[in-house]
């Protein structure tokens, strides 16, 4: 069986997987899992841009992909008009007082260079200074824009923006995180550097939580518009109403199957175009370059390539790539909740989505996040299924019955092993691995 072959046969499998759920489950649980399965592909594709391409070892996937979410909240959310009177001023003052505060510091930390110790001790003095001016500005206004109807807002809102702008406003903010994360950071070894974008990851999702004037926190932001139609509104429609009555199906069930179809045109897009994009980057000479240092940074730097520029390009474009997927979850969902950002258990996923798939060849990256992600989400009820049938013959309430079904939640992480395991065994390099050129 040629490459060629074997993608297709298991492109082909995944496929059927996923209509084997549909006629098992139903339509809507298929294409919902459709979805979030192109979603991890994108965020698996910017993984492997950072692993694949230049063997950067990040863990701080959650920050970015929660920056993207971030962008769908002030890209398309209503802006508040009470908060923005009564606290937005302080917010754009503070703000630019936070700007000038690094401005000066580094005006300093340059302008001080030849004073030895000293240099560190009016650095800080003047970061002091301008942070504490900074929260005398900000301060106020934040007290004032929370007490605006908490309940309901108690933030500034957004632009009110169609959402899908969001998708690449999402891709800048965390493409500029990321170049402040490489410049601090892509100088330190691979072990630091994975920890070091861990805790920023961490920063930045817990800023988000508890910085309500901005997301709301905890409390969460609901009811985003979409960039498809509403079930509502397609139940009401007389046409559609025909339209479900030919195909033989309720009009609830159809309108559900309609928006998500809808949901995954549009998520296909956008992973066929960065998919294009990441082979022609990868087959060009700067892929070339990039296997390059790779494979070898001292041949490379003695060939006279600036590594470290060359890391923070590529950290830059993978981590835009994934605050690209989280703008698109957050679109999915309808809402932003801070809380689901969870950087070492979601992290983990797209990895194993990596490594499964195949690091270094982006048709891997896509087939092992509509793989994990397909076992993450049926791992449970098949487990369940599995556990009804090995105990059918033992009585209802047989305490080891009950037990093994209140343990079917557990076979997520069970199959996330044995797959990872059985990859590694038989397939080390991933169902797709990197092709040598």
């Amino acid at each position: 069986m040629t490459d060629k072959q074997r993608n297709l046969v298991c492109f082909s499998i995944m496929a059927a997987l996923l209509v084997f759920v549909g006629f098992l489950q139903s339509w809507s649980v298929s294409l919902s899992l459709l979805n979030l399965c192109l979603i991890s592909a994108i965020m698996a594709l910017g993984v492997n841009i950072q692993w694949g391409y230049a063997g950067l070892f990040n863990v701080g996937i959650m920050g970015f992909a929660a920056l993207g979410g971030l962008a769908g909240v002030l890209v398309a959310s209503k802006p508040v008009s009470e908060a923005w009177q009564v606290g937005g001023v302080g917010i754009v003052g503070g703000l630019i007082a936070g700007l000038g505060m690094i401005a000066v510091g580094v005006l300093v930390w340059r302008k001080t260079a030849h004073m030895g110790r000293r240099r560190f001790w009016l650095t800080g003095l003047a970061i002091l200074i301008g942070y504490i001016i900074m929260r005398s500005i900000i301060d106020p206004a934040v007290m004032a824009i929370e007490s605006v109807e908490p309940a309901k807002t108690g933030f500034l809102g957004g632009a009110g923006l169609p959402i899908i702008l969001s998708w690449f406003v999402g891709g800048l903010f965390a493409a500029a995180a990321a170049w402040v994360v490489g410049k601090i950071s892509l100088g330190l070894r691979s072990d630091y550097l994975a920890i070091a974008t861990l805790g920023i990851s961490e920063i930045i999702i817990y800023f988000l939580k508890f910085e309500d004037w901005l997301t709301r926190g905890v409390k969460n932001v609901a009811g985003l518009p979409r960039p498809v139609p509403y079930e509502v509104d397609l139940n009401k429609s007389a046409s559609f109403q025909d339209f479900a009555n030919n195909l033989g199906m309720q009009v609830e069930d159809a309108s559900s199957v309609v928006v998500k179809l809808c949901y995954a045109v549009l998520f296909t897009a956008i992973l066929l175009i960065i998919l294009w994009l990441s082979e022609t980057a990868l087959r060009s000479p700067w892929g070339r370059m990039m296997r390059a240092i790779r494979d070898n940074e001292t041949a490379a730097s003695a060939m006279g390539k600036n590594v470290t520029w060359r890391h923070l390009q590529v950290f830059v474009l993978g981590s835009a790539v994934v605050g690209v997927a989280g703008a698109m979850l957050t679109t999915l969902d309808g809402q932003f909740t801070p809380t689901t950002y969870q950087p070492l258990r979601f992290t983990f996923l797209i990895w194993v989505m990596v490594i499964v798939g195949g690091s270094g060849n982006n048709w891997g990256s896509i087939l092992g996040g509509f793989i994990i992600w397909f076992f993450w989400i049926e791992a449970e009820p098949m487990g369940l299924w599995l556990i009804d049938v090995l105990t059918s013959g033992m009585a209802e309430d047989h305490w080891l019955r009950l037990h093994l079904i209140n343990s079917a939640a557990h076979m997520r992480l069970i199959t996330m092993g044995l797959v990872l395991l059985l990859v590694l065994r038989f397939a080390p390099r991933g169902l797709i691995p990197e092709v040598k050129r």
